[in-house]
């Protein structure tokens, strides 16, 4: 599949967050699907294919999760730890794209083998700059599994 658009799952609950990373995919030119929910059980449900997302067609396999970690109904940290557990999901990168610099949460990620730990700019630049390096790593250079 290299060279394939992969589909992005965006876990993200603030919308306002959700249609930066939007805004800054569309001027960057990341032009991979971007499909978002905006909470841990949504999350779970879209990877599980389970209720509103059950159909393969509207809801493919994702290629790569960007994931807030202060989630409603179920933690990002919970949603990491079923994906990575999960024999089936565990191949899926996941990202944590989050405000919190918290040395405890970062350690709670890795140990949950996070792929990666990102902490959103507050400065509009910075975070399209964080997107675009973004899409060139994770969906230009590194190599994936599919």
């Amino acid at each position: 599949m290299k060279g394939e658009s992969i589909v992005i799952l965006l876990v993200e609950d603030e919308e306002a967050h959700a249609e930066i990373v939007r805004r800054s995919f569309k001027a960057n030119r990341i032009a991979n699907r971007l499909m978002h929910v905006a909470d841990g059980e949504a999350a779970l449900n879209y990877l599980y294919q389970r209720n509103e997302f059950s159909d393969p067609a509207t809801s493919p396999r994702p290629g790569i999760v960007l994931l807030d970690l202060r989630l409603p109904k179920i933690d990002g940290l919970d949603v990491l730890k079923a994906i990575k557990t999960d024999p089936k999901l565990a191949a899926i990168p996941v990202v944590i794209l989050t405000t919190s610099q918290a040395e405890a949460d970062i350690a709670k990620a890795c140990n949950n083998h996070v792929n990666s730990y990102l902490v959103k700019p507050v400065n509009f630049a910075q975070f399209n700059q964080l997107m675009e390096i973004f899409g060139f790593y994770w969906l230009a250079w590194n190599h994936s599994p599919y």
